[in-house]
């Protein structure tokens, strides 16, 4: 017999959206939630499923277990920053039913099944790897002694299940879609750099990246980008404007949608000619042959890794990227009239006050349209977590505070985590305090009542989450 599955991205701190569908998993400096496409794209897979997306709904703990009334199984995203939260949850639902199925999936219980399992005994399974297909077992009754990439209890003892291979035919995943319109409420995701109502979607899964910091594809994804074929992503693109005709834009959220050039040409061409807006992520290494053609056919906006502007810190994480290749990506983005939104990372190995200083002058020299500074996280799982651990780096296991604000948990002998807290601050000050962005903010707001409103709020919201960074979470 069939299980009925509850699939649940879960509450945790305050406007913080747990990470299900986002890399940055600590709370922002301005409210922001991704799609949670990973529950999505599974949800997609088993029939009578739901999805609940607890932290743009603020729902409470409470609220989420009375949603679990008429299901045999719930499956619960974690995070390494979120789990004890989240094992708080599996505890609530098993108490109060006593005879439902509870598991997690995610890159935490991946890395880490057997502690996941041990610390919380209110699990039945925790999934190891892509969780798609394990859990569609799961829900047909398939006993959890025979189901590829799990962990399990059985008396005491924790059983690991062989491992399970990479999905290779993603084209026989179902659309996340008909989930997002059954189970979510568009108009409460927001992404400061996106159009607003937007909705995002995976072409594939996996980046042939090997920055050492970088957790899916360590952990979940791998590093051969596995994708979906063009005409299943057109014909996809044409249905979701069918859908949401409210959708201003839609984001390709691939760890790196540009890895295969002649595909996202051609995927591009086909966007164009359904006259639809859209942006990516990107890495700074694409040729301005390629970007003309995805700006001709409807790209608004490229989300960018920088993290640095010293090219030894770059070697450092495997980056693959140079300043010098980071500067001309910018240029041509700018020449093209491509927005670009560019995200950095502070204390990375071989950071030190001099380094953070390059790259605050670097990132004024670039000049992107928006730009988003985060702490260096040693995620279990990466290669940075290996390398901090082996040379005494990791200093703190939190990687969050007690109200979600992202804390440094490492430290290096000439450069203190109090250093790279304040850092981030500082970077932000300096980079938008000039008249050049102060501009570039000012020009939207005019041109539109809405954006305008939505800036200025955004505006509230970053201060104050400043303030309280400064006041409540400042790192000891």
């Amino acid at each position: 017999m069939e299980k009925r599955a509850l699939f649940v991205n879960p509450p945790s701190y305050e406007g913080f959206d747990g990470g299900a569908g986002s890399r940055y998993q600590a709370k922002r400096e301005v409210l922001s939630f991704w799609y949670p496409t990973w529950l999505a794209q599974t949800s997609a897979l088993c029939k009578g499923s739901r999805l609940i997306d607890t932290p743009p709904q603020e729902m409470s703990p409470d609220d989420t277990v009375r949603a679990g009334k008429d299901f045999d199984l719930v499956v619960i995203y974690t995070s390494t920053p979120g789990y004890k939260n989240d094992a708080r949850l599996a505890e609530h639902f098993k108490a109060v039913y006593p005879e439902i199925m509870v598991g997690m999936v995610g890159p935490h219980c991946t890395v880490l099944p057997e502690e996941s399992l041990l610390q919380c005994k209110a699990l039945d399974f925790v999934t190891r790897g892509e969780f798609d297909y394990t859990i569609l077992d799961i829900v047909r009754g398939k006993p959890l002694s025979e189901v590829e990439g799990i962990s399990y209890l059985k008396n005491g003892k924790v059983i690991h299940n062989r491992d399970r291979s990479l999905i290779e035919d993603m084209d026989a995943l179902p659309s996340v879609l008909d989930v997002y319109k059954r189970d979510l409420s568009i108009e409460k995701y927001f992404i400061g750099y996106l159009l607003h109502p937007y909705i995002s979607v995976y072409t594939g899964r996996g980046c042939p990246g090997q920055c050492t910091f970088c957790l899916w594809p360590q952990t979940i994804a791998g590093h051969r980008y596995r994708t979906r074929s063009v005409k299943n992503v057109i014909d996809e693109m044409a249905r979701a404007k069918e859908m949401f005709p409210e959708v201003k834009e839609f984001f390709f959220d691939d760890d790196t949608f540009t890895a295969n050039l002649k595909r996202v040409e051609e995927i591009s061409k086909g966007l164009g000619a359904l006259g639809i807006t859209w942006s990516c992520s990107s890495r700074a290494n694409v040729p301005e042959k390629t970007l003309a053609v995805m700006r001709k056919n409807g790209l608004r906006c490229i989300m960018v890794g920088i993290e640095s502007g010293d090219d030894t810190i770059l070697k450092n994480v495997k980056k693959g990227i140079t300043t010098a290749q980071a500067m001309k990506f910018i240029k041509t983005c700018r020449k093209l009239g491509i927005v670009t939104h560019a995200t950095f990372c502070l204390g990375l190995p071989g950071e030190t006050k001099e380094t953070i200083h390059k790259t605050i002058e670097f990132a004024k020299r670039l000049d992107p349209d928006t730009l988003q500074v985060s702490i260096a996280s040693p995620y279990p799982g990466t290669e940075f977590y290996r390398e901090a651990k082996e040379k005494g780096w990791l200093k703190k296991d939190s990687l969050v505070s007690e109200s979600g604000i992202q804390q440094v948990a490492i430290e290096y002998d000439d450069l203190s985590g109090e250093e790279i807290f304040n850092a981030v601050e500082v970077f932000y000050n300096k980079f938008y305090l000039r008249p050049r962005p102060i501009l570039r903010i000012v020009k939207t707001m005019i041109k539109d009542k809405e954006t305008c409103k939505r800036r200025l709020r955004e505006a509230k919201e970053f201060f104050s989450f400043m303030y309280k960074r400064k006041t409540n979470d400042r790192c000891a």
